[in-house]
């Protein structure tokens, strides 16, 4: 997780997010923020609202595209039901119409295909044209897709994708092409559609939801980090496509889709930062570890935001302002040292620290050296008790320190003041200065013992000893089923998204990557 702090206006010309039709699926992002920050509008948490995630998958390019999926759905629905509306339908003919579009899914010719594939879009998108809010759109968006996935049309989606991403015949053609358009990636768009939309809808946790559709999704959660397709889990599969994209063998994949259905795969079987913390927590307290001394993520939430980097303009006049006031400040040692003995500039007040640091945060200009001034002497200025507020200097968190940090610094210290080491013994002080046993344990009393120290060790200790050891045990979890698919190709994965994320940065110099991120955003015919 890039965490993953997400804007809540992210509006983009060249990505540009559409979930909507006139007067009916308009998702507005602008939301509150609902950080405990009021100084900026930024919401830390690992994703938007599920509406702003909704619409994030689509570009402006795919507009007329959502009238198309309901022409296909719409012929279907006639062909094998009533003049009934979606809506007006009991559960067993939903369940019996679904099944009917999971078959047609696993006909040979790729247009009928393309064409059911589309039918479940529309069904995916809430049959839009049969609601009157947006609240019913969501609500039978839910309901189709839980349907959905009950009947395996996920399943189904996977191995479809898999099949369109080893077609070399679609590759080859590509390849050759002088230009990709959005025509290129029209399968692989509308299974990655479905897939995204019924991800991040199951994901999203409801009161409101029965408790068979609790159990769905767990099902599901354990399903998609388990080796389940092709004998590897589905994000394993996403990572071949984007390096296959960015090798130059599949220019035509749509890769803003496939990066956000990796993302999301990612983060619903591994679990966000409140999941995260609450293993950390088990796994301590499996450990009979000390517990954690706070959340880092809730402190992160309640930080000031930080001051944007200065130009460089900017920075080479403090530059040259601090030159200026080192050069003057060069005084007789005996004035420096009556100076020093007493500041008549400072005062005892720590507010004024706080406006000192606030004042370099959100501006460059620094207080001048007090021997410049010309002026006389000000007396200091007392403030009454009651106006003292003392404000926490350092960290906003706990500091941490580990055993070998200890260790270090008594063996420089015996080494500097004794003369001789004592290899890792950290309790031994004799000769050593009162400072130096106020440093120690200052430290000790934030040692900080992590996970990672402990498994660190358990291996050296397999290693050491590998038949009296006996067999690790290792908990076969999402985290550990992901992490032994993608080892073997970790660096590959590493360098493909470093590729994407150089080619989707802003800069001013012509650019001559060999991928092109926005092919699947072209339309067919350029205006």
């Amino acid at each position: 997780s890039k965490g993953s702090a997400k804007k809540n206006v992210r509006n983009s010309p060249n990505t540009g997010v559409l979930y909507s039709l006139p007067n009916l699926l308009q998702q507005s992002t602008e939301q509150k923020g609902f950080s405990e920050s009021p100084d900026l509008e930024f919401e830390y948490a690992d994703t938007d609202k599920w509406s702003a995630e909704l619409s994030e998958l689509y570009s402006y390019t795919e507009g007329p595209e959502f009238l198309l999926n309901r022409k296909c759905f719409e012929e279907e629905f006639r062909t094998h039901v009533s003049d009934k509306k979606w809506t007006e339908l009991d559960v067993a003919q939903h369940r019996a119409h679904a099944m009917r579009l999971l078959d047609g899914l696993e006909v040979i010719t790729r247009e009928k295909r393309l064409k059911v594939s589309r039918a479940i879009l529309y069904m995916v998108q809430g049959t839009f044209a049969e609601c009157s809010s947006e609240a019913e759109v969501q609500h039978w968006m839910r309901y189709n897709i839980f349907l959905l996935l009950d009947v395996g049309t996920f399943t189904a989606l996977v191995e479809l994708l898999n099949m369109e991403v080893d077609n070399s015949a679609a590759c080859s053609s590509a390849v050759r092409k002088p230009a990709i358009s959005l025509a290129d990636s029209t399968d692989l768009r509308v299974l990655l559609n479905i897939m995204y939309l019924m991800v991040v809808t199951i994901q999203q946790e409801d009161p409101a939801d029965s408790a068979e559709w609790r159990a769905t999704r767990e099902t599901f959660k354990t399903e998609l980090g388990s080796p389940l397709y092709n004998n590897e889990p589905i994000s394993v599969m996403l990572f071949g496509m984007v390096t296959k994209f960015c090798s130059g063998h599949a220019p035509h994949f749509p890769m803003k889709k496939v990066l956000m259905l990796l993302w999301k795969s990612i983060l619903f079987t591994l679990g966000g930062f409140e999941q995260l913390q609450n293993i950390k927590v088990r796994k301590r307290e499996e450990l009979r570890l000390p517990p954690l001394p706070e959340d880092s993520i809730r402190v992160i939430r309640s930080m000031r935001a930080a001051s944007p980097p200065a130009s460089a303009s900017d920075l080479i006049e403090q530059q040259q302002k601090r030159a200026r006031r080192e050069h003057k400040s060069l005084i007789k040692q005996d004035n420096l040292d009556a100076f020093n003995e007493k500041d008549p500039y400072k005062s005892d007040d720590p507010r004024e620290d706080e406006d000192d640091n606030d004042d370099n945060d959100n501006s460059m200009e620094a207080e001048p050296f007090p021997m410049e001034r010309d002026e006389v002497m000000p007396p200091p200025i007392l403030h009454p008790p009651s106006e003292r507020v003392n404000f926490p200097k350092g960290l906003p968190w706990a500091p941490k320190v580990r055993e070998k940090d200890i260790e270090h610094f008594l063996e420089s210290s015996r080494s500097k003041f004794i003369g001789y080491t004592l290899g890792n013994d950290t309790d031994t002080v004799v000769g050593l200065p009162r400072p130096i046993h106020e440093s120690i344990r200052t430290l000790k009393q934030h040692k900080y013992i992590s996970i990672a120290e402990i498994q660190i060790a358990k291996e050296d200790e397999f290693q050491k000893t590998p038949l009296s050891g006996g067999e690790e045990d290792v908990e076969m979890c999402s985290t550990e089923l992901l992490y032994q698919g993608i080892l073997p190709s970790l660096p590959q994965y590493m360098i493909a998204l470093l590729k994407i994320l150089l080619a989707a940065a802003p800069t001013s110099k012509a650019k001559t990557d060999s991928i092109n991120i926005l092919a699947d955003v072209l339309p067919e015919e350029m205006p």
